[in-house]
């Protein structure tokens, strides 16, 4: 398939790198799976979604109502184009190592992996454990049509921190409106609530100039019904300039044929560095696009489902099928982090 960033074909709808990949073909850079506009349809708007930096006033009820089941079925993934040309983004320090630890309040029951099921380059999660409810669809309104990618609820002192890709909170140099991450999401279900975004934000490389070793993103979503967001679902821990050559599992809602965003997919084994275009990380993984912006982790445990998270769905190539790429979280990635969770 073509593929783009995952979230709307090819920018998750955009050509090239699925989630991971992108194609710059419809719209000039979009294109299915890459194809986003091309696929995404015209809806009726909401209240408005939060800029960069600035809390919405918007009501949690109106984004609530507008998310309606069948418009978060209907909602086209999003992809990013596909890099062709290695860039030059400035320098940024790598400290040491650091690891934040997971949150939970409480896991789900672990399910059975089948043996020899690893490594996976695409397939249904079945284990259960915390990341059936930390991992979630996002769902915004781009250009004006509904688009969707995926995110992940983590660790932070705010605990309403979601870290998702740059491509899915900003694009093409307009940020997204009637943004709501839906932990948990299943076949329209939302069995955690719609959290809206009060903020939303993304590394600075990529808010200035969308550069792709920086695709990078997060949300502080508003508290629902008085609760914080991982006091319901958990939150994952996080690990920052980890280094490459990982073994790693990737998770999200891929919405772009063969898959249709229903449900949690995840793929796993040993990451290599992209020897192409970026500084990414590389991983055999067929989703599509929809799945940009799900989390990849490092220190997986199966049994419990959870993990540091240690980088996100970005694009694919599409001369490269079957291949996901995801930024290094270096310090830019922290510097994030840090400045979502004191929002």
């Amino acid at each position: 398939m073509r593929r783009t960033v995952r979230g709307i074909p090819a920018v998750h709808g955009i050509p090239a790198p699925h989630p991971g990949r992108r194609s710059r073909a419809a719209l000039g850079t979009l294109t299915a799976a890459g194809t986003l506009l091309a696929l995404l349809l015209p809806t009726g708007q909401a209240g408005a979604a939060p800029r960069p930096g600035h809390h919405s006033a918007t009501a949690q009820t109106t984004l609530g109502a507008f998310w309606t089941a069948d418009r978060m079925r209907a909602a086209a993934p999003l992809d990013l184009a596909t890099p062709t040309k290695r860039s030059a983004p400035a320098a940024v320090p790598r400290s040491a190592p650091l690891k934040v630890a997971p949150t939970l309040p409480g896991l789900p029951k672990a399910g059975p992996l089948l043996p020899g099921s690893l490594p996976q380059a695409g397939g249904p999660w079945t284990g259960g454990g915390a990341v059936v409810k930390t991992t979630g669809r996002v769902f915004f309104t781009y250009q004006g049509r509904n688009a969707s990618c995926s995110g992940d609820a983590v660790t932070s002192g705010n605990k309403s921190t979601v870290i998702t890709a740059g491509h899915c909170v900003k694009l093409q140099g307009a940020w997204h409106t009637n943004w709501v991450f839906v932990p948990g999401y299943h076949d329209g279900q939302a069995p955690y609530g719609k959290w809206p975004a009060a903020k939303t934000l993304a590394t600075p490389q990529w808010t200035a100039s969308e550069e792709i070793n920086y695709d990078v993103g997060a949300a502080v979503v508003a508290p629902l019904d008085g609760k914080k967001l991982t006091d319901v679902v958990g939150g994952q821990g996080l690990s920052f300039n980890s280094g490459y050559n990982k073994a790693m599992y990737a998770f999200g809602f891929p919405a772009a044929a063969p898959y249709d965003g229903s449900k949690l997919i995840y793929c796993s084994g040993n990451t290599i560095k992209d020897p192409l275009f970026s500084n990414d990380h590389g991983l055999s993984c067929n989703m599509t696009g929809g799945s940009s912006g799900g989390p990849w982790f490092t220190s997986f445990d199966e049994k419990t489902g959870t993990g540091l998270q240690t980088s996100v769905n970005s694009f694919g190539y599409q001369f490269l099928p079957n291949t996901m790429f995801g930024p290094y979280f270096g310090d830019d990635a922290k510097n994030l982090y840090d400045k979502a969770q004191t929002s």
